[in-house]
This record gives structure tokens, sequence and C-alpha cells, in this order.
């Protein structure tokens, strides 16, 4: 069985034993003007550096509401071309991407970079069809093994938002190491813990790091393909890159400071101590879920649903490896 597709069905299992769980309080939104009835996602682009910009998603969980359009997305005047980073969650917000570019700068779109496996990372190249789209082998092989799967279950999740979307895997190949588009000086690092391969794409000319789902801000971190020990040694690694001035990470609200790498090195530690401790105790997962939780996570965005499919992705590990002492 598909990973996202043992989540799911793990997912409706504890909540059709109609456990109580706790309430967040309302998601913060990016300030969208979202027409579902015109289908329009109403992207704006916000310059964070001189032609570098960032797309902001809803801070929530998918929904027919936000279009499944959850995911801050990026672009980048290179002076030879637009770089772009991530398309989001279906052509139809590909297609209002690219031209939201059009309307933002003169220069055409020249490459995509996918920096992870998960769909509103990819399921937009469509609308980049005629453009180099690149990610990491690692990438690219877990976008082939998942990507019929992505389009059934965000279809069933937001339905004509998605029609008609169809999975374009990346192109080309791109790896760590230094990069260079126009007079823009790019370097690239793969990290890895929230998937298998995280690609971090830094603007040196900007200082501006696009951090992909290492980094999740206000929200619930999601956790269908995460290790917890690589990727707190990934977050070691983003705190102590030189030069950086600004994070752009997929989930959550863009700010200044580092409190996103914080937040969710605190959240991952919490959850890898508690769940260490719950499982040696002989929890199972619907007394984990019944457990406590600190309010501070319970108030961030997503959690009601989110924490459930952080448990059912993660806890099974950690009573197996309670089992096996």
């Amino acid at each position: 069985m598909r990973p996202l597709a043992a989540a799911a069905l793990a997912l409706a299992a504890l909540l059709a034993a109609g456990l109580a769980l706790p309430q967040a309080s309302a998601p913060v939104g990016a300030g969208l003007a979202v027409n579902p009835k015109a289908l329009d996602y109403g992207l704006r682009a916000r310059e964070l550096a001189a032609g570098v910009y960032v797309v902001e998603g809803r801070n929530e969980d998918f929904s027919p509401d936000n279009g499944c359009n959850i995911i801050n997305t990026g672009f980048i005047a290179t002076g030879a071309g637009v770089v772009v980073v991530n398309t989001g969650p279906g052509r139809r917000y590909g297609e209002q991407l690219r031209a939201l570019i059009a309307r933002t700068t003169a220069e055409p779109v020249v490459q995509v970079v996918n920096l992870n496996l998960h769909p509103d990372y990819f399921l937009g190249n469509q609308a980049f069809a005629d453009v180099r789209t690149s990610a990491t082998v690692t990438t690219r092989a877990g976008m082939q093994r998942e990507a019929r799967s992505y389009e059934d279950n965000l279809y069933r999740l937001c339905g004509d938002w998605l029609k008609g979307t169809e999975a374009r895997l990346p192109t080309e190949t791109l790896g760590p190491g230094p990069w260079r588009v126009g007079k823009r000086e790019f370097e690239l690092r793969e990290l890895s813990g929230h998937t298998d391969s995280d690609l971090v794409l830094i603007d040196r000319t900007s200082g501006v790091a696009f951090v992909g789902g290492l980094v999740f801000v206000d929200r619930v971190p999601t956790t269908p393909h995460a290790r917890l020990a690589p990727w707190l040694a990934s977050l070691d690694a983003l705190a102590a890159l030189p030069g950086i001035k600004l994070m752009v990470q997929s989930h959550g609200p863009i700010v200044a400071d580092r409190r996103g790498i914080e937040q969710t090195r605190g959240y991952l530690q919490w959850m890898d101590r508690s769940f260490t401790e719950w499982a040696r105790a002989g929890w199972e997962m619907n007394e984990v879920l019944r457990g406590p939780v600190p309010d501070v996570y319970r108030g961030w965005a997503a959690f009601r649903t989110e924490y459930v499919r952080n448990v059912a992705h993660l806890y099974p590990r950690y009573e197996r490896e309670a089992l096996a002492r």
C-alpha cells in the first residue's frame, strides 16, 4: 500500500473511533481573495528583495475552500529569465502562478525547481511544460512512485480545483553545489528528514533561502515521509548557514526571524520524547491521541488533522522499537 494511502486509512480509523481531539484556534490566512466559484486562487506576489518574490498560500489544511493551496511558492528574476521555486498543488494553480509571474516581470520563465516530492511542490508543473524542470535524483524517484496517488487524493480533497491535473515529473536532475542563472549566484544544499531529499535553494545575491518543508511557522509539520533524527540535524545545518537574511518555508507565514527553526525543532523533539515514553509505557495509538499536548501546539494551524496524521505516520515506529527492547 502506498504511504499516503496507508496514512489515510489510519486517519479514517482514528476519527471513526469518536475521539474528541482538541480544537485549534482559527488558522491564519494569507489574505488571499480566493474565489471557489470561479476557481480563482487570487494569487499575489510579494517582493522580499530585489527580484525575489514569494506567493503565499493559506496556513491551513487542504480543503475545497482554499483549493488545496497551502504552500508558499516563489520566483526569482535573474536577468536571464525567471527561476520558479515549486509550482503548487495542481494544473490550475500552476497556470495562475505563471500568469502572475508574467504580470510581475517581463522576463520569461526559464527554470522550475521542485524542492521535494510532496504534491503541492510539483503538481502545477503542467503549466510549465515548455520549461526546464529540475529536482534531485531521490525526489524524482519519489515523485514517480507517488504521483498517481497524489492526483487521486488531492482531487478527492479539493474537487474541481484539481480537475485536469496530471503529474508532470521534472525533466532534469539538479544536485547540491553552486549554480548560476543570469546575474544570480545560487547555492543548492540537499538535506533530509522531512523527506529523503529536501533541497534548499539559497540566493546568494539577496540572502534569501527557500527551505521547503524543513521549516514550519505557526503550523503543525507534515510527516508522511519524515525521519526525525535527520530532520533535526538538517535544522541545525540551516541554523548554521552563513549570510542568510530571510528564510522562506513552504508552510506558514514568512517571518524575519528564525522562529520557524525553533518552533519546528521544539515540536519534533517533543514528539520524539513523548512517543518514546508512551510506546515504552505500552500506550496504543488511541491513547496517544488522548494524551497531553502542549497548548502552544494545539493553537497552531492544522493541529486537529495534522497531529492525527503525525501519530499515524510516526507512532508505529516507536511501538516497534519499544517491542524490540
